[in-house]
């Protein structure tokens, strides 16, 4: 008695010829998309075009039955799926006959390599000094572990620091990363500068920045550094604070010292200067002694026991005294110069102080506007057609979504928004903070004036530039336009899928990009998961990675990899199960961090092991209906 809702072998047969028909009808229907891409891509698009027609279907009780006796699931055919379909149906036809022998229907492994080849033509191969699986030849070639290779991002300080550039190549970088949306032309002309220095060749990738909507600026705070020591929960210090005063400027960005908690910039150090203890008042006007524990050519380090806040043009007092004779020595011949001066703090940054039920008003104006902690709130909005698009009732989410609302009112110059989401005690909001519109068409093209003249930075510079806020075939072709223009067709193009729209317009985007001669796709998943939710995210994902490898389109895997790690030095849990995981792509993005060197090393380390465990995957095929293909 045959098992219920298990097909019998002529029935699969049956389902299985049907479902080859729908390849043959849809790849005719598709005709003239496919021949209008470039001839290295032409099995691609027609692959890709069988991709989206098998996805159409319900493909579960097919799977079941087929599992059910003994054969193919159908799980690993986005490759090649014409060609596993028809194997499939030769095997299934073989049995019906009961014919013991069978013949395979094309080269099953074809797609794998096409993948590969469109993967080492447009990301290179992995660099000689990064992995254990690097050729000992240099040629990058892997030997059984790492496939995936690791992009990162070009941190501002790289522009004059060779030395941490070739730490980076060393740790393992096979790409540089290098956004437009930062510094300028001569610091990008550096920075390449130093990655061509690198041994092998390293490819260098720039993003455009795109269309970003962002919040406008706050009313600037304070130029304030607050140090404080670490204290039991009873109240006594467990450990001091301490602080290192040194002519360099004030850098927010650059790596602590060990053991130092704050750096505080100083005018003229006299590094001769011996003093045993200091005095000020603080930004609070509360009195302050500081113990000296050291003075080096680095600067004078010294501990305190209490909470200080320092200020720019702060100034510190050089007492002309002490207990061993050197210091009182050292402090005579220096009294006319027993204060030193804070230098240029960085101002605190503001933040408004969002609430559940609070109103924020986005205003066209990108004035300042003042930091507030209750509503109604006023801040600027950077992108000003979406003041002409939006609508009422349309979601409105800030800040990765920390903050999601809704439109109220819209007005020429401001639109009211209704906060519907923040923390329990509130969300500060700051300056330059994503604005996502879900469910707003914004009716502008990808590539902003500023990205067009970046774009002439990046065709000469450049092997790769990544396309930001790509929404539509037509700003794939507008990319495409303006390569052509600049003659550059040696640059490769990535599309930036970090939107609804991008993700529900994905086919037909790289039926276009198919024109081109090395295309990639990257998968942003920081706004990406704002804009379909975080519930949405790891499902969206995978289809991306699906419909990317049935068009054997290379996919980096981007945002918050090892991003712990990177800032602070230590990794979660979680960020190692993703790094892990990120296997599955043909390149992952690494952000920049105190600690880049040491994310670097880990993210190797974890693909060279994770090399001989996960490609790909299998998977149930339930419809997508995220996605289609108009021949128009």
């Amino acid at each position: 008695m045959g098992n219920p809702g298990v097909m019998s072998i002529p029935e699969l047969s049956s389902a299985l010829h049907e479902l080859r028909d729908d390849l043959d009808r849809a790849e005719l229907q598709a005709a003239s998309l496919i021949a209008a891409v470039a001839d290295r891509h032409r099995h691609s698009a027609r692959n890709l075009v069988h991709y989206v027609t098998v996805r159409r279907r319900d493909l579960r009780p097919l799977q079941e039955s087929m599992c059910a006796h003994g054969l193919s699931s159908l799980g690993r055919m986005e490759s090649i799926v014409y060609s596993w379909i028809e194997t499939v149906i030769e095997t299934v036809d073989a049995l019906a006959e009961g014919r013991t022998r069978h013949p395979i229907w094309g080269d099953l492994a074809g797609g794998v390599r096409t993948l590969t080849r469109n993967r080492d033509g447009l990301l290179g191969p992995v660099h000689p000094g990064g992995g254990d699986d690097a050729a000992a030849d240099g040629s990058g070639a892997e030997r059984g572990g790492r496939a995936t290779r690791v992009m990162v991002t070009m941190p501002t300080e790289a522009a004059d620091d060779p030395e941490l550039v070739r730490a980076m190549g060393a740790a393992g970088m096979d790409l540089a990363r290098v956004n437009c949306a930062h510094d300028g032309p001569a610091e990008w002309s550096r920075m390449i500068e130093s990655v061509r220095a690198l041994p092998g060749r390293v490819r260098v990738a720039m993003d455009l920045a795109g269309p970003k909507l962002r919040t406008g600026p706050l009313e600037p705070g304070p130029q304030v550094v607050k140090v404080k020591p670490v204290r039991a929960d009873d109240g006594t210090v467990e450990r001091r604070s301490r602080v290192r005063f040194s002519a360099t400027p004030f850098d927010p960005g650059a790596r602590l010292p060990d053991g130092i908690d704050a750096v505080i910039p100083v005018r003229a150090l006299d590094h001769a200067m011996q003093p045993a203890r200091l005095r000020l008042r603080d930004a609070r006007g509360r009195r302050r002694h500081l113990e000296v524990v050291s003075v080096s050519e680095a600067g004078i380090d010294a501990d305190s026991d209490r909470t200080v806040y320092y200020e720019s043009g702060m100034t510190i007092d050089v007492p002309g005294s002490g207990s061993d004779h050197t210091l009182r020595n050292a402090a005579r011949s220096l009294r006319s110069r027993r204060r030193i001066v804070v230098d240029e703090l960085p101002e605190k940054r503001q933040h408004l102080l969002v609430r559940t039920g609070d109103e924020i008003r986005l205003q066209r104006d990108l004035a300042p506007t003042p930091a507030t902690r209750t509503g109604p709130h006023r801040i600027g909005c950077e992108l000003g057609e979406a003041f002409d698009d939006v609508e009422t009732g349309h979601r409105v989410l800030f800040d990765d979504g920390k903050i999601a609302g809704r439109v109220r009112e819209k007005l020429d110059d401001e639109i009211v928004v209704d906060v519907e989401r923040a923390a329990p005690g509130g969300t500060k909001l700051r300056a330059e903070k994503g604005i996502n519109l879900p469910d707003t068409t914004l009716h502008i093209p990808a590539l902003t004036a500023a990205d067009r003249r970046d774009l002439e930075f990046v065709a000469a510079h450049a092997d790769i530039v990544n396309c930001s806020f790509v929404r539509s075939p037509e700003d794939v072709a507008d990319l495409i336009d303006e390569l052509g223009r600049l003659r550059a067709p040696d640059v490769g193009i990535v599309l930036k899928i970090e939107t609804r729209a991008a993700f529900e317009s994905l086919p037909q985007m790289l039926l276009e990009a198919m024109r081109w001669d090395a295309v990639g796709v990257m998968i942003a998943r920081g706004d990406l998961a704002v804009e379909v939710g975080f519930g949405r995210l790891a499902e969206v994902q995978e289809e991306i990675l699906w419909l990317c490898e049935a068009a054997h389109v290379p996919v980096i895997w981007a945002t918050q990899v090892l991003d712990g790690l990177a800032k602070k030095g230590v990794p979660s849990r979680a960020e190692v199960t993703d790094a892990a995981m990120s296997r599955r792509a043909e390149g992952v993005m690494l952000n920049k961090g105190p600690y880049i060197v040491e994310a670097i090393e880990a993210l190797t380390s974890i693909l060279d092991r994770m090399g001989g465990h996960v490609e790909k995957k299998r998977s149930l095929l339930r419809p997508l209906n995220s996605f289609d293909i108009d021949p128009g």
